[in-house]
């Protein structure tokens, strides 16, 4: 089949590889008909992912219709079609049964390996490094999905793929972003990047009643679809973010602040990002945490920050005397999808969600490694790319 495969920073290949197959009687094989890049998938693009190892196929954002099914699994039957999450979950552990998904104790294959990075293990992800267990991804023509009779969402008919693509991580990870911050009716929200997640968590922080959401980026065709989407708008590289927020809040600063950058944050400070890139360039620092610390600098005391966007390893010069002496709340953490993914379904058939207006790019398989350098560039305001095996 073909597949998407990383090879190193910025060497992305579409290329032939074995087919999946059955290996455990709970698994299905998935024939891919709609997968998309993720802006997490820009962080093994730009090198920054550790575990990751040449010819891994990559992607985590995939649907299609199933072709093969355990012996074990009677939760699917072949002809189904699922959008699957990213998170692979096991439905049984002590953590799944808890609703949290995203640190699932079974299936991480490497979990002595991830405990050792991050102090015990998180769940099994696809085409996302070998810290996460090494799982074959979704930007390809078929899928092994392990535990298939636990996370895949069954579609139901009339509805599109590109309607549904995005709930087994972008919508249910903008929605959590929202969750984490408990949005009361006088709240102010801002959000750092208006990338797909951040359009996601726009629209989840006005459905869940915000009183005016504030939307940080640099990217005009970002920021005019933030706008379009309800949102004020402030372009870091023109104005002052914190000077801009403290007028829309009467010098009070935003309620609840979400983070959808992570952990390759562009500062408009030119020193601040030059510290950072130093620090990286000689190890001793692996993300840019400059929306951390602008949201601890901003956000009223008392006040709740969300992180739905990925941070790697280690971050510096966080203003963590700040964080606790406003008595900030932080919640932060992957996507727990399953636990939202069916509510979601609902209110996008619902009408709730406009799940299809960020879509900018379309391709192939074959278009994929062009397109990773077009996403990451933000060429012709790429927001999301949407690929078709």
């Amino acid at each position: 089949m073909k597949a998407i495969t990383w090879h190193g920073k910025h060497d992305m290949r579409c290329e032939s590889v074995p087919d999946p197959e059955i290996e455990d009687g709970r698994d299905a094989i998935i024939k891919v008909s709609a997968c998309a890049i993720c802006g997490s998938d820009l962080h093994f693009y730009d090198g920054f992912m550790p575990g990751m190892e040449s010819g891994d196929i990559v992607g985590h954002e995939f649907m299609g219709e199933v072709v093969e099914v355990g012996r074990e699994n009677r939760k699917l039957k072949v002809g189904d079609r699922v959008v699957v999450p990213f998170t692979i979950v096991c439905g049984e552990c002590d953590q799944c049964r808890r609703g949290n998904f995203s640190v699932c104790e079974r299936t991480n294959r490497n979990a002595e390996t991830a405990a050792k990075m991050f102090g015990h293990t998180t769940a099994g992800l696809y085409g996302y490094s070998h810290l996460t267990g090494g799982y074959s991804g979704g930007q390809a023509e078929f899928v092994r999905v392990p535990y298939a009779d636990v996370g895949p969402v069954k579609i139901p008919d009339g509805m599109s793929d590109e309607e549904v693509l995005f709930l087994g991580d972008i919508l249910p990870t903008g929605w959590q972003g929202a969750k984490n911050c408990d949005i009361q009716p006088t709240d102010t929200v801002a959000i750092w990047g208006a990338g797909p997640v951040g359009l996601f968590a726009l629209q989840s922080a006005i459905i869940q009643g915000a009183k005016q959401v504030v939307m940080i980026d640099e990217v005009p065709e970002r920021l005019a679809l933030a706008q379009s989407k309800g949102a004020i708008t402030i372009n870091f590289q023109e104005e002052s973010v914190v000077d801009r927020l403290n007028e829309l809040t009467g010098g009070k600063g935003p309620e609840k602040c979400i983070d959808c950058v992570g952990m390759e944050a562009h500062a408009p400070y030119g020193a601040e990002h030059l510290y950072d890139r130093a620090k990286q360039a000689v190890m001793a620092e692996t993300d840019r945490p400059h929306v951390l610390r602008e949201m601890i600098y901003v956000c009223r005391p008392g006040g709740i920050i969300s992180v739905p966007g990925v941070y790697g390893g280690m971050v510096d010069k966080i203003p963590f005397g700040a964080a606790m002496n406003k008595s900030l709340t932080f919640r932060m953490g992957q996507t727990h999808v399953n636990k939202w993914a069916g509510d979601l379904l609902n209110r996008v058939q619902d009408g709730q969600f406009d799940s299809t207006f960020m879509i900018t790019h379309r391709g192939s398989l074959e278009d994929g490694p062009d397109l990773y350098k077009t996403f990451r560039d933000k060429k012709d305001g790429c927001v999301k790319v949407v690929l078709t095996p």
